[in-house]
């Protein structure tokens, strides 16, 4: 699957039936709706697929626990039911995690094992384990590295875990399988209007050549996430802004932090956010955060007030406290939140809406990744009606993603599902192509050729960010192997010493942004306490 074979698809002077702008969760799943549908789709994405908040999440597939005390209980029931379609449709790249909810004090016992019960409840025949409340011996026994003072006990509920922006290439496969096309640095830079001021297509850019592309559509979907707005001003100059931004960031540690297979979840912090410490690839993910921020960017970082209190919150539920040193990788995502009127963003629903302009782009904002075949269907719904298109079912909510196996393959190719044996192949076309790419890293040699001839990987970032998690579980490993991943990439991709270069240059920049720095005054107080 060549990218020079997609871009043929834009030669002609065809009519698209849906084009989707955004190549994250959201517009990946409009895309693979579309198709499936049978409708002539094209899906365009300024940088690399899941570059933005798609690949950033805690890795959670969840109803979400804190939205059930908050009262929306529709919205938690619709994501338990997504919840359980995603575990059938995508076994691969989904599995159970069980969670230990520990408790301090007796009361918390009964809150919380109400409340995760009724969790439980409302996910009917789609639940994943029955909730339970347990003694310190047992919660301990489960997670030997809990905080033992005044521990009274724990809770156990299950929810699920996924890989994020594997999960998108898996869409993004399965859309190519339904006969879509979906092209990655391949920037939107204008709508198409007609003398009536409706918008017949989209003008587009390929980062790559600098060529331009005049792309008629019956429907544009914009699914940018936080650069939603962005794609609105495209439409109406001096549209309202409908999209606050909302930062979370993780801490990645070793497994001796957590090394059983439970997972803790805190259900209330400071600012009134779940904590989550969780076991991933063999790592532990530690997060999140909830900050407001004023504006969009691809490459957010963390804050110096977000650093300190991910680390004293593990503290307080780890009995071993993490170090600044034993931070291997930090990682940063905005949530486009739909705007409201609390000024907390903790406060803002994750319930999605989609709007139309009198010009025709239907835009889809909100959501969460959990609920992304849900919005996609709704969006794909209006697009027909709006466009006048066919009316035809939506077939996702029964439709195996792309790699679908319901045996899992053996690690390190469970996340290649069912494209195991043809990795497998691959690997032997060369000897060094088996070997680890990095002692300390789940990842092959030949994973890098795969992502380049199967997956649109076009940079060393794409392979080791979100075709591989490199990035997010070691970041200094990362940047050891940057060099080979250019010049496999360079020889697949037919590219010269210069681009070499140049690639190991940006992604050591970029490394820079995953690597903790932690402000002097808490790592001094880090160093005190260890």
């Amino acid at each position: 699957m060549k990218r020079s074979e997609l871009m043929n698809a834009l030669n002609n002077d065809m009519e698209w039936d849906v084009v989707v702008i955004g190549g994250g969760a959201t517009g990946l799943g409009a895309a693979v709706d579309a198709a499936a549908r049978g409708f002539r789709t094209l899906l365009l994405e300024a940088y690399d697929f899941a570059k933005g908040t798609s690949s950033r999440s805690t890795k959670l597939v969840h109803g979400g626990v804190r939205y059930l005390a908050k009262g929306e209980i529709g919205l938690v029931r619709q994501a338990l039911r997504e919840r359980g379609l995603l575990h059938k449709n995508a076994p691969h790249l989904t599995r159970k995690q069980a969670f230990v909810v520990p408790l301090y004090s007796w009361w918390e016992g009964l809150w919380y094992g109400t409340g995760l019960t009724l969790y439980n409840i409302m996910a009917g025949k789609l639940s994943l384990g029955r909730t339970r409340i347990i003694g310190a011996k047992k919660a301990l026994r489960y997670i030997p590295t809990l905080e033992r003072e005044n521990l009274k006990g724990g809770v156990i509920y299950y929810d699920g875990q996924f890989d994020d922006s594997r999960l998108c290439i898996a869409l993004l496969r399965t859309m190519l399988d339904h006969g879509g096309v979906a092209l990655n640095y391949m920037p939107v830079t204008a709508l198409l209007k007609g003398s009536n001021g409706r918008i017949y297509g989209v003008q587009a850019r390929d980062a790559e050549s600098g060529a331009t592309y005049d792309i008629k559509a019956r429907s544009v979907i914009n699914a940018t996430g936080i650069f939603a707005d962005d794609i609105r001003h495209m439409d109406e100059r001096h549209a309202a802004p409908t999209i606050t931004f909302s930062q979370g960031i993780h801490f990645v540690l070793d497994r001796s932090f957590l090394p059983g297979n439970h997972a803790i979840m805190v259900p209330k912090t400071a600012d009134g956010r779940v904590l989550f410490i969780i076991p991933w690839h063999n790592h532990v993910i530690v997060g999140t955060t909830d900050t407001p921020v004023s504006h969009a960017q691809i490459e957010p970082k963390p804050l110096a007030e977000e650093l300190e209190f991910i680390q004293s919150h593990a503290a307080r539920y780890l009995s071993k406290d993490p170090k600044p040193s034993d931070v291997l990788s930090v990682f940063t995502g905005l949530r486009p939140l739909v705007k409201g009127n609390s000024k907390s963003t903790a406060a803002l629903s994750r319930d999605h809406v989609i709007r139309v302009s009198d010009a025709g782009l239907i835009t889809i904002s909100g959501g969460k990744w959990t609920t992304y075949r849900h919005m996609a269907e709704d969006v794909v719904d209006r697009a027909i009606k709006l466009a006048g298109l066919e009316r035809r079912p939506c077939p996702t909510a029964a439709m195996n993603l792309h790699g679908w196996q319901v045996s899992p393959a053996e690690e390190p190719f469970r996340v290649y599902g069912a494209d195991a044996p043809a990795l497998r192949n691959l690997l032997a076309e060369q000897p060094h192509w088996a070997e680890p790419l990095h002692p300390t890293l789940p990842y092959l040699v030949g994973e890098v050729v795969w992502a380049a001839r199967y997956e649109l990987a076009r940079t060393v970032e794409d392979v080791l960010s979100r075709r591989t998690r490199a990035l997010l579980l070691n970041s200094q490993a990362s940047r050891e192997i940057a060099p080979r991943v250019a010049q496999l990439l360079a020889e697949e991709l037919g590219h010269d010493q210069a681009w070499i270069d140049s690639q190991i240059e940006e992604y050591n920049q970029l490394v820079e942004i995953y690597t903790l720095h932690m402000p002097a005054s808490t790592a001094a107080m880090a160093t005190a306490s260890a």
